[in-house]
């Protein structure tokens, strides 16, 4: 079941299926998975570091691995919902967890690691200072509402 509480950096979007994403099982393809992955990441990074504060600094984010498992196909009169949320981060590297939900129950889980690169030498960077810092301030609170529970 979908939890109400939200985490850090946490974004939803309705996952439409389109005709051409069903494969010759009747399901979903497991590429549109990835595309829903990137679909999400997106909006997380535009609603907490837009690519245009990104593109004037040089830098921009790279995937180094992600991760799905699939649990329950997904057919084409379905209307899944995407969820994903920051819930790593060091110097260097971030990992960002993703739930695909039907009618509240979860269809595919997946994890996603990146880090960001500096656009004229292609090299990693440190992770930008004011992304870093509000992770960190809602790591801080969150445990603070936990503790007070």
């Amino acid at each position: 079941m979908i939890s109400e509480n939200l985490n850090a950096f946490e974004v939803r979007l309705p996952l439409p299926v389109k005709t051409y994403d069903i494969d010759v099982a009747g399901i979903v393809s497991n590429i549109v998975y990835v595309r829903w992955l990137e679909d999400l990441r997106c909006e997380l990074l535009t609603n907490y570091l837009p690519i245009e504060q990104q593109l004037e600094s040089e830098f921009a984010p790279v995937i180094l691995q992600t991760q799905i498992e699939y649990r329950k196909p997904i057919k084409l009169s379905e209307k899944p919902l995407g969820r994903m949320w920051i819930n790593k981060m060091t110097t260097l590297k971030w990992v960002a967890s993703a739930e695909i939900l039907v009618n509240g129950t979860i269809a595919a889980t997946a994890e996603q690691t990146g880090c960001f690169v500096d656009l004229s030498s292609g090299r990693p960077i440190p992770i930008p200072e004011d992304f870093s810092q509000l992770y960190f301030e809602y790591q801080k609170s969150s445990q603070v509402a936990f503790l007070m529970s």
